[in-house]
């Protein structure tokens, strides 16, 4: 067989093949566990640690390209042996870990140390460095609190007993974070990988330029729509802006929108895709265990806050789009509708959609649900393709490929729950989250929205160059307890944890979802986020009505969840018109009324909320008297 003179040399090739492989095989293990459910715990969790390793030293191969590579490949065989031989090791004496309670040996805490090296220094290659750092922080922090004086110290803990809680125990490196990534959060990122590969993208972005591109602005609601679309099944911000963004941001810079603009639609639009269900940025899963309640409550409360934020961003960008004179897209460049919304295309994503709804109306565990999804897609794609007249062996090319592609997503956001795992567990064995708590209510003073406030400042620095599941996770271990001792519904205070450390990726200064987004829009990275925070304006203030209106999560009746949804739609509505520039008849000072109709929708009675939609809608039917910029064809930087 002749290699082709292009084609990368072979122990390149070898490498390629072995990802593959072994991402298949992970695939297929998610597949499995989620049909016939999972191994015991430490087995499940010890098999899944081993896999997610032995890949990301594959994917993220150290010194790659350099002269160190030698010592590279040394090391990635040494981290590869290390996690390897920790996780048999756990296998095999896993009844004795779980029943007898064991005394670390010496060789127990070379492997445990060894092994959580190993992990930060995956996690570090596969994030940045931060995440690791603090992790590493913390392990310091139960070493050495002892010699820190006042509320924050405690008694320190010595190496036998760190070693029993990292690695011979549940709760460290194969503690329930693990067990989340390997179970329901891997199920999903595997299902998201078979729509994905069953046609979907390309169908939801035919969808997004059909529902978008016509109108004023059709550009940036392109990117609206599809950021929102993959984003809810893709897990990660960055990576939604570096995938949907190649494309939607040329698209707007052709059609003359300001480059840092375009950017900052990409950027704000795709972070709402992690905080749209089911996925959530994968927090969703860990925020079932952290707060107690099935997974689908934790996926139902996140329904209207991902809308509120969504109408924010449509409307804000709807508005400019009118003063400055952003035009539709040309219809002649809009993918058709019946192409769009044929059988073939249509067909798998109704069919998983329909398996969901069978797995769920039959009380079956969130693992098994999505896998009726991803068999009902099959299904369907191989129904669809033999009534076309099509190969349906083709069907098994998808699957591999999406076993392959689901392997893969799930490696970058299980070494980081492992990571944060550990995380989790040295802040509940030190009191750090207590002395936090503390610390924030004494300066707080029992004032409500001032420790909202000081809260939301934390999460976001907190969270920042961090992923939405690993900043989720760091931020409400420690801070969520104080927001909970106010006597706030534990699900309101880690939406309202989640939605912050979200944010802290467009969030300068360290806001890595705005510098890919400039990357690709070719302009300073400070005003594409300067445009970010505008557009995006609303979503920070949503956390803060969770609080205010509890019903938004979906708690307490018909009547308080209908109030929370009007109150939260005329109060982004009213600020979109506000941050977006929408001009009334009465002078540029008049703008400011927009504030008038958000802060009654802030009031507590009703009178208020009604009064606050009817005022908005009022100094709607203002602004369309004028004749706005839009109409002359003069474009001006937004």
């Amino acid at each position: 067989m002749t290699v082709p003179s292009d084609a990368p040399p072979f122990p390149t090739r070898l490498r390629q093949t072995a990802i593959a492989v072994l991402a298949v095989l992970l695939g297929a293990f998610v597949f499995y566990t989620s049909f016939n459910g999972p191994f015991e715990s430490l087995v499940q969790r010890a098999l899944f640690v081993m896999t997610i390793s032995a890949l990301a030293v594959l994917m993220h191969p150290l010194f790659e390209g350099s002269r160190w590579r030698p010592l590279g490949m040394f090391i990635d065989a040494a981290i590869v042996a290390v996690v390897t031989v920790s996780g048999c090791y756990i296998i095999g004496n896993y009844q004795d870990i779980m029943t007898d309670l064991p005394w670390a040996t010496g060789w127990d805490k070379l492997m445990g140390f060894g092994t959580l090296l190993c992990v930060l220094e995956l996690a570090r290659r596969t994030s940045n460095w931060v995440f690791p750092l603090i992790v590493l922080i913390s392990v310091g922090y139960a070493f050495f609190g002892y010699l820190i004086p006042g509320q924050f110290g405690h008694r320190g803990f010595d190496t036998g007993y760190l070693t029993e809680i990292i690695f011979l125990s549940d709760r460290g490196l194969w503690g329930m974070l693990v067990n989340v990534a390997s179970t329901t959060l891997a199920a999903f990122v595997l299902f998201g990988a078979i729509l994905l590969h069953t046609g979907a993208g390309e169908t939801f972005f035919d969808l997004s330029a059909r529902l978008g591109g016509s109108r004023p602005g059709g550009a940036a609601k392109i990117a609206t729509f599809a950021s929102g679309f993959f984003g809810a099944i893709n897990g990660s911000t960055v990576a939604n802006v570096a995938t949907t963004g190649n494309f939607t941001i040329p698209l707007m810079k052709r059609l003359k929108y300001p480059p840092a603009y375009a950017g900052a639609v990409e950027a704000i639009a795709s972070t709402g895709g992690q905080l749209a269900p089911p996925i959530m940025g994968t927090a969703a899963f860990v925020m079932a265990e952290l707060v107690g309640l099935n997974y689908w409550s934790i996926a139902l409360a996140g329904v209207v806050p991902a809308l509120l934020f969504y109408l924010g961003i449509y409307s804000t960008v709807h508005v400019i789009a009118l003063r400055q004179g952003f035009r539709p897209v040309t219809d002649d460049t809009l993918p058709d509708w019946r192409g769009a919304m044929s059988f073939a295309r249509l067909a798998p994503i109704v069919a998983g959609l329909l398996g969901l709804s069978f797995g769920v109306i039959n009380g079956n565990s969130v693992e098994l649900t999505a896998c009726y999804g991803m068999i009902a897609m099959l299904i369907a794609v191989l129904v669809a393709r033999i009534s076309k007249g099509e190969d349906p062996r083709a069907v098994l090319g998808i699957i591999l490929r999406a076993l392959e592609a689901g392997g893969k997503g799930v490696v970058i956001v299980g070494i980081l729950l492992v990571g944060a795992q550990v995380f989790v567990a040295m802040i509940n064995l030190t009191g750090f989250g207590v002395a936090v708590t503390a610390a924030v209510l004494s300066v707080g003073q029992g004032q409500l929205w001032l420790i909202a406030g000081l809260m939301a400042v934390v999460c976001l620095i907190a969270g920042m160059g961090l992923p939405t599941s690993a900043a989720y996770v760091m931020v409400a271990a420690v801070f969520a307890p104080a927001l909970i001792q106010q006597g706030i519904d534990p699900l309101v205070v880690h939406m309202f944890v989640l939605y912050y450390a979200a944010l802290s990726v467009i969030t300068p200064p360290v806001c890595l979802g705005v510098f890919v987004a400039a990357t690709i829009a070719q302009a300073p990275w400070m005003k594409v986020a300067g445009q970010t925070l505008r557009l995006g304006a609303t979503a920070y203030a949503l956390p803060m009505l969770f609080i205010a209106y509890p019903g938004m999560l979906g708690g307490g009746g018909a009547e308080r969840i209908a109030r929370a949804v009007i109150s939260g739609a005329v109060f982004v509505l009213s600020t979109a018109h506000l941050l977006g520039g929408a001009r009334l008849p009465w002078g540029a000072v008049s703008r400011l009324l927009w504030v008038l109709p958000a802060i009654l929708a802030l009031m507590s009675p009703w009178w208020a909320t009604l009064g606050g939609a009817l005022l908005f809608g009022a100094l709607v039917l203002s602004s369309r008297k004028i004749n706005l910029s839009h109409e002359t064809g003069e474009t001006q930087p937004a």
